[in-house]
This record gives C-alpha cells, sequence and structure tokens, in this order.
C-alpha cells in the first residue's frame, strides 16, 4: 500500500454528454470529457471557450462610474490639470500604471505617476502622500489597483479639495470610500464579469477614454492578469490569449530587455512565460528597492535605458530568490520550534530579521510545506509593528476571517486566498490565537490535506499525441483554468528508477499492452515504496515528449497510490539495517521465527521485534519477515488476523540454505553398501566414502540417521550397523527425511523462487485468511 498525498477530488461527467460535444464539437472523447467537467457541458458554452472568435470584450461603460469618470478626466486634460497615476508595487500594479500613463499620456494630459515605498508607506493610498501631491499641485488622482478600502485616506483627501478616481478590483467592503468615482467590476453597475485583475480595470479606463479599444497595450493588461492569479475566464481568458499574441511580437524595449537578460525568446512566450519568469522580475524592484524601476522599464522608448533597467532588475531578481531561500528555512525552523501541528490549523510567524518586500512568496511557500492558513510577519522593532503577508487554503476565506478580527489590526484587505495586514507587534499572539480559533471552528483535520483537482479519469488506450494536441484548445491554463490533471487507474508500473544527479526524481513505464512514460519531478522516493508489479493509481499532467524527432506522450506524476498489499523483496540485499531504519517506526514491524536470527539486529530495532506467534498485524502495517520460518504454517499465522500494508522478505538465516536431498539411487546405493559390509565407521571413514561418490559427509550423515529411523540400522558410537530385519518402509516415515524435504521445499518456494512465484506464495494463505474473514463477516 502507498497512500497518496493529496486528497483526489475526481470531477465527474455524462458519458452521453461527452459523447455529444464529442461529435458535435468535432473534437477528441479527451477534449470533450475535459471540457464537460469544466462546467463546459453544452455545445455553446463550449465553442465560447474553445473558439475566441465567439469571445468580445465587454462594453467599459457598463461599469458604476465609468461616465462620471471619464468625463472627469478628458475635463483634467483639455484643462492640463495635474493628474497623479496613484499604483501599487507588485506586477499587476506595476502594469496598471503603465497602462494608465500610457493612455494619459497619448491624449495629452499632464500626469505623473506615484507608486508607494512598501517599506516606509506601505499598501495603498496614505495621507502623507496626498498631502505631497496636494502641495506639488495635483487635482486629480487616478488609483490602479489599489484604493477599495483607503476610506479615511480618501476623507482627507476630499478635504484637501482632491478628487479620486479609484480603479481597484480587491475585495470591497461593507462601507465604500467616499471617492470622486469608483470604477470597480463588483461595485454597482452592471459589469457582466467580476474578476479583472488591476491592470484589467485599468484597461477598461483606457478602452472608454480612448473610445475604441487599446489592443496595443494588450501585452501588459496580459502580463499583470497572469501574475496576479485572477481566474482565467471569460474576459480574462480572452485578454490572455489576444495578448500573448502580442507579447510574441513585442516591440517594447524595455519587454525585450528583460526578456534578454532572463534568456527567453519572445516568440514561445506562453503564460507559464510571465507566471515564472516575467512576473516575478517586475515583482523583484517591488519587493527589495522601489516599483518605479519596473514602470520606467514599460514607459521607456529608449533602447539603452530599458536595458539598464533590465539589468538592474535582472540583479535584484537573483537578489530577492536568495532572500527567500535564507527566510524560507529560517520561517520553517521557527514553525516547528513554536507550532504543534497536530492542534494548530494556522501557521503564524514572524521575525525582526525579514524582508517585508518577501513575506508573500514565504507565506506560499509554507502553504506548500505545512497546507494551513499561513500568516508572515515582518516586524519593526523601532515602531513596534508587524507587517504581514497571508496565503490560504481550500474552505478558509482571509478576508472573510481578517475581517472578524479587524479589531486587532491597523489595517488589512485582499481577496479570499492572499490577503496583507499590519498590527501592533504586541498583539500578534491574541491575533494567533483567534486567528486559530476561527481556523477550529472552519477547518477540521481532512481540510488541512492538500487538494489535487483532477479533471477525468482515462484509460491508456485514450491517450496519444492527437488528443494530447488538441488539449492546448483549452490553453491559457491558469485560475479556474488549470492545466488538465488526470488519472489513470489499476495500471502497473514497470522499470520504476530513480533519475537526476540527486536521484530526486523518478521515472517508469505503465502499462502492459498499452504503455505510457511516467516522470515525477521531486518524487524520487516514491521509487522505494512501489513493488514490482503492483496495480497504481497515478495522477498527473499529459505533455508530449520530443527525441531526436520523435514523439511520445508522457505523463509528468503529481501523486500516485497503491490501495493493495505490496511485497518488497529483500532477499539477499545488501544494507539491510538502513532500509529498515528509513522505514516510519510507527509502522515499522519485524517478525522473527528463530531467536537466534536477531543478533545482527542490535538493540536499535528492539520496540520493532515481535515474535511470528504474537504478531498481531494491523492493515497498517510494514512487516518486515526477518528469517526463514520452518514452516508455512507458522508465516500464515502472521497473516491471520489482517493483510499488512506492506510485506519485506528478508528471509536470514545462519544455516546453509539449501543442501539437496539425496535421492533414491543414493540411499540404494549406500543400503547395498551396508548390506555387504554389515557395518560401517562413519568417524573413521565417512569422508573418504562421501569424496569417492562425490557427496558431502552431511548427505552420509544424513542417509545413516534416516535409516536408523526407519528401523534399518542401529548406530553405536559412531559405527552403523545393519539390521537383519527387511521390513519395507517409505523414506517418508523418516521424521528427518520429511522435515529435510519439507524445508528444502520450503527454501525453494521463500528463497530460491523468483518474485512473481514469492508473491504468489503470499497471496496464497494471504487471501486465504481473507476470505475466512470476510466469511465469518
Amino acid at each position: 500500500m502507498l497512500n497518496s498525498k493529496n486528497r483526489w477530488m475526481i470531477s465527474e461527467a455524462d458519458s452521453e454528454n461527452i459523447q455529444q460535444l464529442s461529435i458535435e464539437l468535432e473534437v477528441s472523447p479527451l477534449l470533450a470529457k475535459l471540457l464537460a467537467t469544466r462546467g463546459l457541458d453544452n455545445v455553446e458554452k463550449a465553442k465560447q471557450f474553445i473558439h475566441t472568435d465567439y469571445l468580445q470584450f465587454h462594453d467599459p461603460f457598463l461599469m458604476r462610474d465609468m461616465n462620471k469618470a471619464v468625463t472627469r478626466i478628458k475635463k483634467a486634460i483639455e484643462e492640463q490639470e495635474p493628474i497623479l497615476v496613484f499604483g501599487d508595487y507588485d506586477a499587476d500594479g506595476v502594469t496598471s500604471t503603465s497602462v494608465m500613463m500610457t493612455v494619459l499620456q497619448d491624449l495629452g494630459a499632464n500626469v505623473q505617476f506615484y507608486i508607494p515605498d512598501r517599506f516606509t508607506e506601505g499598501y495603498g493610498p496614505n495621507k502623507e502622500a496626498f498631502y505631497q501631491a496636494k502641495e506639488e499641485g495635483i487635482e486629480l488622482i487616478v488609483t490602479v489597483d489599489t484604493g477599495i478600502s483607503a476610506i479615511e485616506v480618501i476623507e482627507f483627501a476630499n478635504e484637501l479639495e482632491l478628487d479620486v478616481i479609484i480603479t481597484d478590483h480587491h475585495e470591497p467592503g461593507e462601507t465604500l470610500p467616499n471617492a470622486y468615482a469608483i470604477i470597480h467590476p463588483k461595485v454597482g453597475g452592471d459589469y457582466p464579469f467580476p474578476s479583472l485583475a488591476g491592470v484589467g480595470v485599468a484597461w477598461k479606463v483606457a478602452h472608454a477614454l480612448y473610445g475604441t479599444l487599446p489592443d496595443h497595450l494588450l501585452e501588459l493588461v496580459c502580463i499583470g492578469t497572469v501574475a496576479d492569479l485572477v481566474p482565467l475566464q471569460d474576459e480574462n481568458r480572452l485578454i490572455v490569449i489576444e495578448g500573448l499574441k502580442k507579447l510574441r511580437q513585442t516591440t517594447r524595449h524595455g519587454l525585450l530587455a528583460l526578456l534578454s537578460c532572463a534568456k527567453v525568446d519572445a516568440s514561445s512566450i506562453d503564460e507559464e512565460t510571465i507566471g515564472f519568469t516575467l512576473g516575478p522580475r517586475l515583482n523583484a524592484p517591488g519587493r527589495l528597492t522601489h516599483a518605479a524601476t519596473a514602470v520606467l522599464l514599460l514607459l521607456t522608448k529608449d533602447e539603452s535605458e530599458a536595458l539598464a533597467n533590465a539589468q538592474e532588475i535582472e540583479a535584484l531578481n537573483k537578489e530577492r530568490q536568495k532572500i527567500v531561500q535564507e527566510t524560507v528555512k529560517d520561517a520553517i525552523k521557527q514553525v516547528e520550534q513554536t507550532h504543534d501541528l497536530d492542534k494548530d490549523r494556522v501557521i503564524v510567524v514572524g521575525s525582526k530579521n525579514w524582508n517585508s518586500g518577501v513575506i508573500g512568496i514565504v507565506a506560499s511557500k509554507l502553504v506548500q510545506e505545512y497546507y494551513r492558513p499561513t500568516f508572515v510577519f515582518s516586524i519593526d522593532e523601532f515602531e513596534g509593528t508587524a507587517k504581514g503577508s497571508a496565503r490560504s487554503i481550500h474552505g478558509f476565506d482571509l478576508y472573510e476571517n481578517l475581517t472578524e478580527v479587524k479589531d486587532v489590526l491597523q489595517h488589512y484587505g485582499g481577496h479570499p486566498m492572499a490577503a496583507g495586514m499590519s498590527l501592533l507587534e504586541d498583539d500578534l499572539n491574541l491575533f494567533r490565537e483567534r486567528m486559530n480559533k476561527l481556523a477550529i471552528a472552519k477547518l477540521n483535520k481532512d481540510d488541512l490535506i492538500p487538494i489535487l483537482k483532477v479533471d477525468a479519469r482515462l484509460t491508456l488506450d485514450d491517450i496519444d499525441i492527437e488528443a494530447i494536441e488538441e488539449m492546448k484548445m483549452l490553453a491559457p491554463f491558469g485560475v479556474q483554468n488549470p492545466k488538465p490533471r488526470v488519472l489513470i487507474e489499476n495500471t502497473t508500473a514497470l522499470d520504476i528508477r530513480k533519475i537526476g544527479a540527486d536521484k530526486s526524481h523518478v521515472k517508469m513505464t505503465v502499462g502492459d499492452q498499452s504503455s505510457l512514460d511516467v516522470i515525477g519531478f521531486g518524487l524520487g522516493a516514491v521509487a522505494d515504496e512501489i513493488a514490482p508489479l503492483s496495480p497504481i493509481d497515478v495522477v498527473g499532467e499529459l505533455s508530449i515528449n520530443e527525441w531526436n524527432n520523435r514523439k511520445k506522450p508522457q505523463l509528468m506524476m503529481q501523486d500516485v497510490c497503491v490501495k493493495e498489499w505490496q511485497l518488497f523483496d529483500w532477499r539477499g540485499i545488501q544494507g539491510v539495517l538502513e532500509k529498515i531504519d528509513s522505514l516510519p517506526s510507527e509502522k515499522r514491524k519485524i517478525i522473527f521465527f528463530n531467536q537466534t536470527a536477531l543478533s545482527p539486529l542490535n538493540n536499535k530495532f528492539k520496540e520493532s521485534l515481535t515474535p511470528f506467534h504474537n504478531a498481531s498485524v494491523t492493515a497498517e502495517d510494514y512487516v518486515i519477515l526477518w528469517d526463514l520460518p520452518t514452516s508455512l504454517e507458522q508465516l500464515t499465522q502472521v497473516f491471520q488476523n489482517h493483510i499488512p500494508a506492506r510485506v519485506y522478505a528478508y528471509f536470514t538465516s545462519s544455516e546453509d540454505y539449501f543442501q539437496t536431498v539425496p535421492t533414491r539411487e543414493h540411499f540404494k546405493w549406500f543400503y547395498a553398501y551396508l548390506l555387504k559390509y554389515n557395518s560401517f565407521n562413519l568417524k573413521k571413514h565417512g569422508s573418504a566414502l562421501a569424496k569417492r561418490k562425490g557427496w558431502t559427509h552431511d548427505t552420509i550423515e544424513f542417509i545413516s540417521k534416516v535409516f536408523f529411523e526407519l528401523e534399518f540400522v542401529t548406530i553405536e558410537n559412531g559405527v552403523v550397523y545393519i539390521n537383519p530385519t527387511k521390513q519395507k518402509r517409505d523414506l517418508t516415515d523418516s521424521p528427518t527425511y520429511k522435515m529435510k524435504v519439507e524445508r528444502v521445499e520450503l527454501e525453494k518456494e521463500l528463497l530460491y523462487s523468483s518474485y512473481s512465484q514469492l508473491k504468489a506464495t503470499f497471496e496464497k494463505f494471504i487471501y486465504r485468511h481473507e476470505k475466512a474473514r470476510e466469511e465469518v463477516k
């Protein structure tokens, strides 16, 4: 048995529905199944998803206050009122700022941008920045990707007679700021899609201002949309599809310089390039220094300036990676020292030594490690405050739960799965206690097992190159439209081996008549936990491996399980003590049949040792059969109550194994020899006779003992005398002969059999007991 690391949530779809989609859309059953399990279960919805010609950008004027905002901005442009674009320091904020700056500059506005310093100002609008803007003559502020929770700051702006137009996408609170206008897809209006990124909202304002669709800005909108992890559905899907086309042909000096520093060919850009290459780099300046560098990179029309900014960002990103690695290591150490993971439902850690610019990444890493809602704080010991970033798991809405404890927070905001907050350092323990109580009420232990959503069950016959290629019609992939994940059940794993320089990955082939290559990155340990011929269930993402102009389907494995008991063949292996030590001590049970065989085990495994007659094996145990039983009956006793999860057959012995049983010809010749000479001195002449016949001395002694038990001879002082009686008896009447035959047969069956033969032997008595237990029930 091998338990999966995750809870598999397997989507199901109606087979008739799948068949209808396949026929009417003229796609493979595999793609039809994936469409159906994603809720695209009618032809019209599926068509709109896979054929982007059916998708359209929504009218920006469906948003509340859009007319009002556009009128006010155009008035400021006409009268050359100074305008300030107030942004945020992440990739969404940086691209939002760049989009808004571009449209306003194109329309001739007197405009500048401002992004607060993460370390001295924190997130969002603040009174000091607004006051400074007023002092510098700013009359209109347009926020991008921020502002929806800045109630007090907007009131302050009104007192300063500053008009503020908020464009944002973060969760709105019960009370909205009293701004001149609020452009937000979730606030009022009739806008049909609520899940735009901040840059998407800024782009809708640009659309309204231009009066025509600003597709020349789509490459920036695409980057911010993917980087901010908003659902890639509806309008976001179209933004990314069209934006990727623009990105692959970009002429922006800043993006070309950034791609060059990252050694990425623009023509090969996809959503993963944004998620793992462009997004982290555009985030890096705001995390370590100031995000203005990233905005200037995106806006510059000077090639040399673009290269200088890109090189600076590349260096910052490498520094960021190093800081994250060190902080994660430190945070894990703190978790292990301060948290009881059997009781705590949330993780709350903090340090004055942690850079506040990376705590969001660290929180994500800790969620991956522990799968609990995680709050990571950077503590300012001089101010006595703690600035935090949080990431969550399914079933725990961060924004909702932060609202429950807002009385101990100075500021907070965000989404159900990601949020930021600040509070007094002295309130950290109280925050942890209260957040933990909320989590205990809402999360049970099963909720703390990671979820792996599976799109479809497949057989190996469902998988071919054409079907995998066709799956690309579902791209681009991201939040709420992940890469398809499939389950292949009850297949056989063959040729399992560890790969990679440090053997941290695993490669295998699954199947029999049809086969599929499987690779699991970071899953090298699995190779030691799957026994040969075990039926496995494997979950992963399908892809195409191209090598020497040959294409083959492959599965990138993410999880695996074996539902039935497994037999591991340890007969004759080296380093068995190290292997035993690697097994979980709470599951390990070393069964022995002969006390004299235990000496190599020393005291290290004393608590795991169990004599066969007291085995009490459970269904969770990993049973190591240390030495050879004297009979199969002893072995069956071990498994009479339960089938264990795993059996490791080692079968050590101090005896000389596999001595052959003398043939009847051996017995016949030796009896004739005794008849001829009436007696034979075993001590004096046994070795010579054995040498003469090519036998061993043990063979002569064994035959003599059998004859003695059958009363054919008597033995006195090592001399064998023939008995005058000639009563016929079978060799099996001799206990020694019978025991020898049984022992040899046992050795053949347990020691010198093939793996498949050994497993068949075990299954005979294991399933015999199982059947008997079922009958009792």
